[in-house]
């Protein structure tokens, strides 16, 4: 399971279809395989499908309050709006240099990941980003 989806999980209800892709996929084996029809039965008369019901518009998730409410309660002052390091403290999740540059390999960094400093940023405007596309109502400032 990638850190990206450790972060949705801690902030999407696990109700939210963002929580929900957080979840580890199904191993092949748990699936049922589906028997296959060849061209020879199949009939030329088939019956239409039906069209697929309309997907219920995704709920937004106010992620500044969500993390605002928590660091209210961190005991700590964390600056979760700038720093990559302390928005995944303040999610309980590890925060240390491997850590970030395993997310950083997540995301496809293609900076250098010595310069922590310019990776750090890069990440948590990449994370912001990924929380604004999948239903998470990120101030504009955040993101992209």
């Amino acid at each position: 399971m990638g850190i990206l989806s450790n972060i949705f999980r801690k902030i999407f209800p696990s109700s939210h279809p963002a929580a929900a892709q957080a979840k580890p996929p199904a191993t092949p084996g748990s699936m049922q395989s589906q028997p296959t029809q060849t061209a020879q039965q199949t009939t030329p008369q088939a019956a239409p499908r039906a069209a697929a019901p309309p997907a219920a518009p995704m709920e937004m998730v106010d992620v500044e309050a969500i993390l605002n409410k928590m660091a209210q309660s961190a005991g700590e002052p964390l600056n979760w709006r700038t720093s990559i390091v302390d928005l995944l403290k303040l999610l309980n999740l590890d925060s240390s240099l491997q850590s970030r540059k395993e997310l950083a390999q997540e995301l496809d960094y293609k900076g250098d990941t010595g310069d922590s400093a310019a990776m750090n940023i890069w990440l948590h405007r990449q994370v912001m980003n990924r929380l604004a596309a999948n239903g998470g109502k990120v101030p504009a400032d955040l993101r992209d």
